[in-house]
């Protein structure tokens, strides 16, 4: 980890943040964290998502053949969804992949920067393209609640308007996300960020990675983690549904796979939003059971969990149709907790 990525984290412990492995847990009572994001504005500093830096003069041209959505519609005003994955479609990551300063960002989990950094730079070769883990010079903040626009406005003088667009000010890359509630990403410099967490402190609350888990749940938003890798490809995480992949765009690894399931196939699994019956949230990759399951491979897996204001187990589960259309689904047995299904902010599509 950068030293950069070091001085953002010992900073926020300075604030009162507590963090374990890199990952920030609380400031405070974590109970009342999660009720100011269910009432009003919160700021989540998010130092276990790191950040990788393409750029060259074939950043565009590479980054088209290896991932998923279209590059030619990102710019410095516009930001994506996206993702890399094997052959045979099995996401590898899921990312978000903005513009800034003429170069290409990635911003995915701490915890597969190494394994993506690598794989991408095997398919370099005489391209003119560096792929560098910028750690040591950026980190990233996020802004969520009924005012952040506002707020965003008042302490830089800007903001994205609509979801995926972007607007860099000030040495500062806000980042607009999709949800019922605006809410940013903000990555900059350390130096940048501390001067903005200063601006916003007494406007905003400020929350633990997992109230950003929730909110990222609440607007139906999948993640792949080291305990997913591989285990999804595109359309059971509903990227057809939220920008995440494009059918046009022509080749890159998997691309085959995912459209001749989005053109011949017919899917079997996607994406719920749902509530579990537990106290606890479950790990990235627990497995479901149904009893209407043909499959010898389980009902589904949890692909991100957490706990809700009213201190409730959240969750997205990739799961059966069947099995999640019946009101079948447990969580590891037949006796385990049962998943009741939530409403996702966006539908499905009018076939399935």
């Amino acid at each position: 980890m950068g030293s950069e990525q070091n001085n953002w984290q010992n900073w926020l412990a300075q604030q009162g943040a507590v963090l374990q492995e890199g990952r920030v847990s609380r400031f405070g009572d974590a109970e009342a964290e999660r009720k100011a994001a269910a009432e009003g504005n919160v700021m989540i500093p998010l130092p276990h998502l790191s950040l990788l830096r393409v750029s060259g003069t074939d950043a565009l041209t590479f980054l088209q053949g290896q991932t998923s959505n279209d590059l030619r519609q990102v710019d410095a005003e516009h930001h994506q969804l996206n993702s890399y994955n094997t052959p045979k479609g099995r996401m590898l990551a899921l990312f978000t992949l903005f513009m800034r300063d003429g170069a290409y960002y990635l911003q995915l989990p701490s915890e597969l920067l190494e394994a993506v950094q690598k794989r991408l730079t095997m398919f370099v070769m005489r391209s003119d393209v560096k792929i560098e883990a910028i750690d040591d010079e950026m980190a990233s903040l996020a802004l969520a609640g009924p005012e952040a626009a506002t707020v965003l406005r008042d302490a830089v003088g800007g903001c994205p308007e609509s979801p995926d667009e972007s607007l860099t000010v000030d040495g500062l890359t806000l980042l607009r996300r999709p949800g019922d509630i605006p809410r940013f990403v903000c990555v900059a410099p350390t130096d940048r960020l501390t001067a903005l967490w200063q601006s916003l402190v007494t406007r905003a609350t400020p929350c633990g990675a997992d109230v950003w888990e929730w909110i990222e749940i609440r607007a139906g938003i999948p993640h792949i983690s080291s305990r997913t890798v591989e285990a999804f490809v595109a359309q059971m995480l509903n990227l057809q549904l939220i920008n995440g992949v494009n059918f046009k765009k022509g080749c890159y690894p998997g691309q085959e796979v995912v459209a001749r399931m989005q053109y011949l196939g017919k899917l079997k699994r996607r994406m719920y939003r749902v509530a579990i019956a537990t106290a606890t949230p479950p790990a990235d990759g627990s497995e479901l059971y149904s009893p209407l399951s043909a499959s010898g491979q389980g009902a589904g897996k949890v692909v991100r969990a957490a706990l809700n204001a009213a201190g409730q187990v959240e969750a997205l589960v990739v799961a059966e149709i069947g099995s999640a259309e019946a009101d079948s689904l447990y969580l590891e047995s037949e006796t385990g907790p049962k998943l009741t299904r939530l409403e996702l902010p966006y539908p499905f599509e009018p076939d399935d």
